[in-house]
């Protein structure tokens, strides 16, 4: 639980570089913990996420379901990651995805409440509550920019070049749904660069 605590705060740091000791120390004191198996769910469509959360240890999958019943990965989320559905959080509205563990998983979490209450009496954690929502949102427009400008073959590619550490770690079948491609599509596009 204390290395998970220092790495997050670790994190918190280099966005806030200018925050006291004590102030460090109040807003830890605002930090939950959740330790989760694989397959667990730390968000579940159709509920609100109450929690912010920073992943420690471990590895999750946020997804939706179609109209026709498909299972959608959306992201990947890994060590020093926030898994969080924002609008969500934010809105204290019911998410449209599940985020799910694919490992064991540790999340240092915030609560919508205390985070509101950091705010209001700590004043220097408004950048970083403003910085960690820009990151994400700079996230999902790239996501929603590589289905509008990228070939199957150039996402499979931003995935290598980006998120190297997380092959062995996912199963085909979900790197394939992240991509949006058929499992023969990959299975074509690896043969293609494996003769460049």
């Amino acid at each position: 639980m204390e290395s998970g605590v220092a790495y997050f705060l670790e994190s918190v740091k280099k966005f806030c570089p200018n925050v006291n000791d004590g102030e460090l120390s109040q807003f830890a004191s605002k930090l939950t913990f959740e330790e989760l198996n694989k397959k667990d769910f730390f968000l579940q469509f159709g509920k609100v996420q109450k929690a912010i959360g920073f992943i420690a240890k471990g590895l999750v999958r946020s997804s939706f379901t179609d109209k026709d019943g498909n299972e959608i990965t959306v992201g990947f989320y890994a060590e020093g990651d926030y898994a969080t559905h924002y609008s969500s959080f934010l809105t204290q509205q019911p998410s449209k995805y599940s985020i799910q563990c694919l490992e064991p998983t540790t999340m240092v979490c915030l609560s919508y409440p205390d985070l509101q209450w950091i705010y209001e009496n700590l004043p220097g954690f408004e950048k970083y509550g403003r910085l960690i929502a820009e990151e994400i949102l700079k996230r999902q427009q790239i996501r929603i920019e590589s289905f509008i400008f990228q070939t199957a073959e150039e996402r499979y590619l931003d995935f290598i070049k980006f998120h190297s550490g997380l092959f062995n770690r996912i199963s085909v079948s979900q790197l394939c749904s992240f991509l949006g491609i058929e499992r023969q599509s990959l299975t074509r596009i690896r043969q293609k660069l494996a003769h460049k």
